[in-house]
């Protein structure tokens, strides 16, 4: 029984990814005659999955969206994705539909093993909180993509910051150095497009903030440390300006012809009171990038019919004229 009910949710698992599937290819992914692949469809639909199944030579099946909702089949990375978002928006305040996440919140977490309850509540409790001060160094539109992390890497470094559990592990800088780290953790900070890690550093006695994407054979050592005080506000802080200075390499600064109300209210947090100022009746908006392709980039957002100049390098200058001339040329063609 324990076998056939396996071979069924694999079946599921299979047919959620909602694309059509061939009986032969079933078989051959599942390992089964046909005859068991049917009984198998028999017993989704009769939990009250809408399978829809075609004949012929291409005859296979398909999962049809229903107008109910059947129990779904979720890996252990996925429940903790969808347990964090909605713990996110339940405690943002998700205007409008608060009964509603909170009630699916908790029928999510009433099913979830202890173990992955645990990764959930240590994640929630020590990523810090981007608020309007987030988003890293770049301007709107630049950077590049963003590295993949670990589900498994950003829940067990959660709970060493949560249970103040020191970690030895390796890490590997900017220049591709790498060296044996011997840390305190502290905090998860989401910026821009990147996980870092806030820890204090014992062979440095001080503060380190560490790239999760460089961070490799993380060993919880069992040995607790007495946290120093920090706030959420400060460990955003703090690796913002870690990332500012080790990762930014290009500023420049914008004179828009635009009341900085007005401007704020065009782009949001992006103007925000820290970065954006008065300029008479116009505004000054300091931007920054790891290039000058991504300064460049962030000069679209803009508000259109504003005029503004920009501030910096040459090399920033030379890349605008260079990419005038090749819009020009594109618009004549």
């Amino acid at each position: 029984m324990a076998a056939t009910t396996t071979r069924t949710l694999d079946l599921l698992s299979l047919l959620q990814s909602h694309r059509h599937w061939t009986a032969r290819e079933l078989v051959d992914r599942l390992e089964v005659s046909e005859r068991t692949l049917r009984r198998d469809v028999e017993r989704l639909r009769e939990l009250g999955y809408s399978i829809e199944s075609t004949r012929g030579v291409a005859g296979g099946y398909r999962l049809q969206a229903g107008t109910g909702l059947p129990p779904l089949l979720l890996t252990d990375d996925e429940g903790v994705a969808i347990a964090v978002g909605l713990r996110s928006q339940a405690a943002a305040g998700l205007r409008g539909a608060e009964h509603t996440t909170l009630s699916a919140l908790a029928k999510l977490e009433q099913v979830l093993p202890p173990a992955l309850r645990r990764r959930i509540e240590a994640m929630q409790s020590v990523a810090a909180p981007l608020g309007p001060a987030g988003g890293g160094g770049s301007g709107p539109g630049g950077g590049q993509a963003a590295p993949s992390v670990d589900s498994e890497l950003l829940g067990l470094l959660a709970l060493c910051c949560r249970d103040a559990e020191r970690v030895r592990m390796t890490y590997t800088d900017a220049t591709g150095a790498a060296s044996a780290r011997s840390i305190e953790p502290y905090r998860l900070v989401p910026l821009g497009r990147r996980w870092y890690l806030l820890a204090w550093d014992r062979d440095r006695d001080d503060w380190r903030t560490f790239r999760l994407d460089r961070v490799g054979d993380v060993f919880p050592t069992r040995v607790r440390f007495t946290p120093r005080p920090l706030t959420d506000e400060q460990a955003l802080e703090r690796v913002q300006q870690a990332v500012r200075w080790r990762e930014t390499t290009v500023r420049a600064t914008l004179h828009v012809a635009m009341p900085l109300a007005e401007l704020r209210s065009r782009l949001g947090w992006w103007a925000r009171d820290a970065v954006a100022s008065a300029d008479g009746a116009g505004s000054v908006w300091p931007i920054e990038g790891e290039s000058v392709a991504a300064v460049a980039a962030a000069l679209l957002w803009v508000p259109e019919g504003a005029g503004y100049r920009v501030e910096g390098p040459p090399e920033l200058h030379e890349y605008l004229r260079a990419q005038s001339a090749r819009f020009a040329a594109a618009a004549a063609g």
